[in-house]
């Protein structure tokens, strides 16, 4: 049962072939088994896991019940869980127990969910790895020498190993998407503020985004249906409708306009990663959809924008971990000013001290016009380009990342390298937009097959369309159905 699409999970708790108990006790059995290989997961919930799901059942025998109620899912380390431990994957906050559950956390809870841990993940959410993580590496399933992919690279090797059905994950520059591209499962980042942010713990403000980790679109939308809403804790949630997004997941393709973007296909594409592409466009145009060569002009300067607008929001949202009222506080301080830089010191990791450092120095009076100003300039420019686009095309369609999985550690000694990971995950964050990942080939050239992602973008709120476009993508074709060997 566990390598089961949350939808086909649903019907079958519905009727009656498997318990919500019989399930967690799979999942929590193959976490035992295969954690110690893959350290998807920081913390298993397993006595909450199997209250929740009893519960469930008894939900379920009351008629009392939903589509996600008694699925197992697992939470990326960043989203607050009341009682259990919050880390974001850093000493910072390795004795932090939350008391409260996050927005996220808490309407998935009041679906019926069964929380089985907290997964692994970059520190505090920056990298495009999961190397950065205080608790070490998370290795990729489908290769356990090369990385899954981050931030949420715990989460993503988690369903794609079939250690849980679902799981939450975060989007502030490609954490989503580039992640489920790599361990081939589906990532969604919802437009920004569709989803509340209110205790997920902050990386960026502007760019942070929660969304799903899963194995199909069908199952995002599922999902999608219980976390979406504005939320009137966060103040940048937007009171919106929130629509069906099963509803429309079967409308023909027919007539849709899809823009591919000629600056994806430059130097630097992967030739496994582009065939896939042009494969990927085949389908769609079967399916009654024509394409278009569009223009991203200003796509080239979104990596340089993020890694200004990104640490600069990431040093202020880090200056509350200085060791006053939770998480580490150094042994011994001789004063305050001591025990602020030793505790920031010794409990950060070298990636977010690097981010700390450069956007303390971005913001700083004599170069805050220079940098963060210039920046949110490139922004503007980055959605006034994707804005130009959508009045010509439906839907983008390019690749999520330039090639496949890396090795761990290859990139360690280049951050700049690293940071050029998610080149065409950024520019999506920037203009606010909606992104998915979908599983869209395997690349045979590194002994192992090794999945190849491709990303769908849509306009402002466009969800429903971007999951209806995913979804009929994976009706007709079988990437996402392939599993590594676990």
């Amino acid at each position: 049962m566990s390598d089961r699409t949350v939808a086909a999970l649903s019907r079958s708790l519905a009727l009656g072939k498997v318990s919500s108990v019989e399930l967690t006790r799979d999942y929590l059995d193959r976490i035992a088994r295969h954690n110690s290989v893959y350290n998807a997961y920081i913390t298993v919930t397993e006595e909450l896991a199997l209250a929740q799901a009893a519960e469930a059942d008894a939900r379920r025998a009351r008629g009392e019940h939903g589509p996600l109620t008694g699925v197992p899912i697992a939470h990326k380390d960043i989203f607050c869980t009341r009682d259990v431990l919050t880390t974001c994957a850093s000493k910072m906050l390795g004795n932090f127990v939350s008391p409260y559950d996050a927005t996220v956390v808490e309407r998935l809870n009041a679906a019926g969910t069964v929380t089985l841990g907290k997964t692994n993940m970059d520190e505090f959410a920056m990298g495009s790895s999961n190397e950065t993580s205080f608790f070490g590496a998370v290795r990729n399933p489908w290769d356990t020498e090369r990385v899954p992919g981050g931030s949420s690279g715990g989460s993503a090797a988690a369903v794609a190993a079939d250690l849980c059905a679902i799981a939450t994950g975060t989007d502030t520059g490609g954490s989503i998407r580039q992640p489920a591209a790599f361990c081939g499962v589906t990532g969604f980042k919802p437009s920004y503020g569709r989803i509340s942010r209110w205790g997920m713990i902050a990386f960026a403000s502007s760019l942070d985004q929660a969304g799903p980790i899963c194995k199909s679109a069908e199952d995002a939308a599922l999902m999608m249906n219980v976390i979406a809403g504005p939320d009137p804790k966060d103040s940048t949630s937007v009171d919106a409708p929130v629509p069906d997004y099963t509803a429309t997941l079967n409308d023909s393709l027919k007539g849709l306009r899809i823009g591919v973007p000629r600056q994806h296909l430059a130097e630097g594409l992967g030739k496994e990663v582009e065939q896939a592409l042009q494969d990927a466009l085949k389908v769609f145009e079967s399916l009654g959809a024509t394409v278009k060569e569009i223009d991203l002009p200003n796509n080239h300067l979104s990596v340089s924008a993020y890694y200004v607008v990104a640490p600069a929001e990431a040093s202020a949202n880090l200056s509350r971990f200085d060791g006053v009222r939770y998480g580490y506080r150094c042994e011994n301080p001789v004063n305050l000013e001591d025990m602020y830089m030793r505790s920031r010191g010794e409990g950060f990791g070298a990636e977010v001290k690097r981010r700390i450092l450069v956007g303390t120095y971005a913001l700083s009076a004599g170069y805050y016009d220079a940098y963060y100003l210039k920046a949110q300039r490139i922004r503007r420019l980055i959605k006034q380009d994707f804005d130009k686009a959508f009045a010509e095309v439906d839907v983008i369609l390019g690749p999520t990342t330039p090639h496949t999985a890396f090795k761990i550690g290859e990139k360690n000694d280049d951050p700049v390298t690293m940071y050029l990971e998610d080149i065409y995950t950024i520019g999506v964050n920037l203009a606010g937009l909606p992104g998915i990942s979908i599983p869209a080939g395997l690349s045979s050239t590194s002994g192992k097959p090794l999945p190849i992602g491709i990303q769908l973008v849509g306009s402002d709120f466009g969800e429903a369309r971007l999951l209806n476009v995913a979804h009929q993508f994976q009706q007709h074709t079988d990437w996402h159905l392939q599993r590594p060997e676990v």
